[in-house]
């Protein structure tokens, strides 16, 4: 292919003396390329064409050059990054199944038309597929609507599962914060017709357990009600047909002060300025139980069906949550919206807080900082959603469901944070016993000695040289923090033992050869 690089070049003529990539010199052939080649800048300009034609080609041994790096919005794990993810991982699982879910999977892409219309103002966030085979496909945005397709492709009514696995999104990544566009979900969710506030409550309390097992932090849950937004909407005068874009806005005040909302909903969305300041009057308050004990005396807003009933199941809800003692964590927040379309009751969102001190170091200390707790990111979030399996449902028949899902990717990059720096030696492998040898020609001994400790579910390495240095051996236990070294050489074969080093200590003993499986099982527990 350079051929054609090397042909365009000469064609052109160029290089009285030096061509100024310095890739050859020859006398002008053609006295009517003389004056071109005075015109710098063309000369320029034309080589840089015919250079990127020759990288685009490849050099003369055949070899493409390419940028190495990972698409946008997503990234690799080293395996220290990766021995946090586990922890996270099993401190999530454990406790999905001290509550007794099941898990599934689901493909990760699925039919476009199952994804449409489910996500509100982030459906356009979905990564749409080339059409494959006559199917239109898009890559699964959350794990919620393939539940719920899931359960009613399978015509299932009663289910409490968990599910982790990726999701993607066509946003705007910032992975400092732990926002990609590949990340990993883990959902937990309960399907079945239950009284009221019941599941949800232990949803809430699965939040509170797994955040605080976690320990990154201080964090509070929020925590409202589709059905109460909706009734505030109506009775501020927002149109039906405005409800779930007017949601959607009110949905940013995590991230945007009042006035930025207000803006959106009056200059964007066309609603009347005051029936956004009745809106504002509202979502400026928080409380508990005792909140929605007040609303519920609210001489307008309780007289409207869907908010008495949101306030009267957001009552219930903390009476349960007072028995799970989780109440400390806990917020009735009015301005509390979740933007996706598909919630229909109670609705939470847990954040985790730092005071203003640790959050604004450069303040000077003259300034009047309070040591209110303030939100530095959202962890963990979900609610109610009674008619999304319906949607599926041929004859429409709904199966109730509320669920949560753990933002894994921010509690990751805090994780990651937090080892950083406090210089925490992470170990990467799980390995207990390394089998090494003190003289040469023992490799087969160390051989069947390992597949004795394999075969006894003893996590054991060995190293791949014939004749490694006893030394080499043991530095390598010290950088890997395996605990034991079970030490094979010819002394030792002669009096039939094995010699056992425990590594942080340096402390020795031979043990029988017959009984070293027990020996070392019994020092390990030790």
């Amino acid at each position: 292919m350079n051929f054609i690089f090397w042909k365009k070049l000469n064609n052109l003529g160029f290089a009285t003396g030096k061509l100024i990539t310095g890739l050859w010199t020859t006398p002008f052939k053609n006295p009517l390329l003389v004056m071109f080649c005075h015109n710098n800048a063309q000369i320029a300009s034309e080589v840089a064409k015919l250079l990127e034609l020759k990288a685009h080609l490849g050099t003369d041994d055949g070899k493409h050059s390419f940028v190495l790096k990972t698409p946008k919005g997503t990234r690799d794990y080293n395996p220290k990054q990766m021995a946090i993810r586990e922890k996270v991982f099993n401190i999530i699982i454990g406790c999905f199944k001290r509550h007794g879910a099941e898990t599934i999977d689901t493909p990760v892409f699925e039919l476009k038309e199952t994804l449409t219309g489910k996500y509100g103002e982030d459906s356009k966030l979905i990564y749409d597929l080339k059409d494959q085979g006559g199917e239109l496909l898009s890559l699964r945005y959350d794990l919620t609507v393939p539940f719920a397709r899931y359960l009613a492709m399978n015509k299932i009514t009663n289910i409490k599962r968990y599910h982790i696995a990726k999701v993607y999104r066509r946003d705007n990544p910032a992975m400092t914060r732990g926002r990609y566009r590949e990340f990993y979900q883990c959902d937990f969710d309960i399907a079945g017709q239950y009284d009221p506030m019941i599941p949800d409550a232990e949803c809430l309390k699965i939040v509170h357990e797994i955040l605080s097992d976690l320990q990154i932090g201080d964090f509070r849950i929020k925590v409202n009600d589709r059905r109460i937004l909706d009734g505030m909407f109506s009775i501020c005068g927002v149109p039906d047909e405005k409800f779930r874009t007017i949601c959607s806005t009110v949905d940013k005040l995590d991230k945007a002060s009042w006035e930025e909302v207000k803006n959106e909903m009056v200059g964007e969305k066309g609603l009347a300025p005051e029936a956004a300041d009745k809106i504002g009057e509202y979502v400026s308050m928080q409380g508990g139980a005792d909140l929605a004990e007040k609303l519920l005396k609210d001489p307008i807003l309780s007289q409207n069906k869907q908010a008495y009933s949101g306030l009267t199941d957001m009552k219930e809800l903390f009476k349960y949550l007072e028995l799970f003692n989780v109440t400390d964590k806990v917020i009735f927040d009015l301005s509390l919206a979740r933007g996706l379309d598909y919630y229909t009751g109670v609705i939470y969102e847990a954040v985790l807080t730092q005071n203003q001190m640790e959050a604004q170091p450069q303040k000077q200390q003259n300034d009047h900082s309070t040591d209110e707790p303030v939100s530095v990111g959202s962890v963990a979030g979900g609610g109610r959603y009674d008619g999304l399996v319906g949607m599926f449902d041929p004859k429409g028949r709904k199966v109730p469901c509320v669920g949560v899902s753990i933002g894994i990717e921010r509690i990751f990059s805090i994780m990651e944070q937090k080892a950083e720096a406090s210089e925490e030696k992470i170990r990467t492998t799980e390995t207990q016993v390394l089998v090494a040898s003190a003289q040469k020609n023992l490799l087969e001994e160390r051989l069947k000695l390992i597949s004795e400790l394999w075969a006894a579910g003893i996590k054991a390495e060995v190293m791949y040289k014939k004749n490694p240095k006893l030394l080499s051996q043991l530095q390598h236990c010290e950088e890997t923090g395996i605990q034991l070294v079970a030490i094979v050489g010819e002394q030792e074969l002669k009096d039939g033992v094995v010699k056992l080093r425990n590594v942080a200590t340096r402390g020795e003993e031979n043990v029988p050869r017959a009984n070293v499986v027990e020996e070392i099982k019994r020092a390990l527990q030790s």
